[in-house]
């Protein structure tokens, strides 16, 4: 077994992957992480929403969900927040993670000219003042400072390497230490964790198809695989078997302030389309997985799902609900927001959206060129906006987006 390589680099030796070559579409695969949940006090006001769209970016009011600016991009693009105070958001594309300002903070939406070039941009991973980038054509992890960004010149980062290829995420813990999933491009089957230096502490590797991460309350780390659940945890890793032969969960929806995680959940592995009617809970003390079956006709793919911030569950399903679920999975409310939707025959293709910020949900509506806030309060619509584009992937990012 070879030890992976953590290395650290100037900016200033950096010059030919500060190329800003606005041009790409996307191959990675779906964002592993609903966003964390914001604390009572935040306020939606503080927020940017950044939509993509076929050929570039729009950048919306949080409050009003009016447009500030777009900017232009070719390609099929996916967004992810940077994490950062400041508003900052990374637009993968075929050639890596574009640096997006979304005028938060400056007044001006602009590329910022920083881009991590890579040769399959992946995952995009904040955790603890860090940002992880996974480059799945080569199994690199870059990590840095999240309030870094920004500046026009790429920060200094870590690199850590992988023994192959493979389409796979990492997150560096509050102690300098990282998980990072193990892999090829045939298989992937577990997750390491590293010393600062790289030096490999522990590895599992009973977690076929891992993807997708999720950090909870004392910054238990859960990751998906298709079987059940791997959790890690004060420096071990526990294996939480799914009850059916089939369970596959490769996306985690979570909130630092709660110890119960939730994720999809997929049993059948030939099912068409990417509609899922049930959700995997996870008690990260207890280190127990159960099944949740979500009501009648509710059927959601990996976009539809957030939590709130009492670390309730929310559901959008493709019959135009939107579902409120406490943390023991039971019901409190559903109402009526969007149009019925079927399931999209690639991932990629534009489709409802979910994001959730304190006690707002933000959803998408691409048949109706739509984007609409909610109060989850009162199930009432506070701001809706017609788009001149169809909304794609989007994120919200800012004081209480972050």
């Amino acid at each position: 077994m070879s030890r992976p390589v953590r290395s650290r680099l100037a900016a200033g030796a950096l010059a030919a992957l500060a190329v800003a070559a606005l041009a790409g579409c996307a191959t990675a695969s779906p964002a592993a992480s609903g966003g964390s949940a914001a604390p009572d006090d935040t306020h939606e006001g503080d927020t940017r929403v950044a939509v993509t769209y076929d050929g570039g970016v729009l950048v919306l009011d949080g409050e009003t969900l009016e447009t500030v600016d777009q900017v232009e991009l070719d390609g099929f693009l996916r967004v992810n927040g940077a994490g950062d105070h400041d508003g900052h958001v990374f637009i993968t594309a075929e050639d890596g993670f574009h640096v997006l300002d979304s005028g938060l903070a400056s007044g001006t939406v602009e590329f910022t000219g920083e881009v991590f070039e890579a040769t399959a941009a992946g995952h995009v991973t904040p955790h603890g003042g860090r940002t992880a980038l996974f480059d799945d054509g080569t199994g690199d992890v870059r990590i840095f400072d999240t309030d870094a960004v920004g500046t026009g010149t790429l920060p200094e980062f870590d690199t850590i390497t992988s023994d192959a290829a493979h389409h796979g995420v990492a997150i560096e813990l509050t102690d300098g230490t990282t998980l990072s999933t193990i892999g090829t491009e045939e298989a992937r089957t577990g997750v390491r964790h590293l010393a600062a230096d790289g030096t490999e502490l522990a590895r599992n590797e009973q977690c076929p198809s891992v993807h997708g991460e999720g950090a909870l309350k004392g910054e238990a780390v859960m990751f998906g695989c298709e079987d059940g659940v791997l959790l890690f945890a004060d420096g071990a890793f526990t294996k939480l078997d799914a009850p059916d032969e089939f369970g596959r969960t490769g996306n985690a929806y979570v909130t630092d302030t709660s110890a119960i995680a939730f994720g999809d959940y997929k049993t059948d592995p030939d099912a068409e389309g990417y509609l899922l009617s049930q959700l995997v809970r996870i008690d990260t003390d207890a280190q127990k997985l159960s099944v949740i079956d979500l009501p009648d006709g509710v059927e959601y793919t990996w976009r539809g799902v957030g939590r709130d911030a009492h670390g309730d569950v929310v559901v959008l399903g493709a019959d135009g609900t939107l579902s409120l679920l406490d943390e023991t999975g039971e019901v409190i409310d559903q109402w009526d927001v969007i149009e019925p939707w079927e399931s999209p025959t690639e991932w990629q293709q534009p489709h409802p959206g979910l994001h959730v910020v304190g006690d707002i949900a933000y959803v998408t509506e691409p048949a109706a060129e739509r984007i609409l806030a909610i109060d989850l309060h009162t199930g009432e619509e506070v701001a809706s906006a017609t788009l001149d584009v169809v909304p794609n992937e989007f994120a919200v990012v800012g004081a209480a987006g972050r």
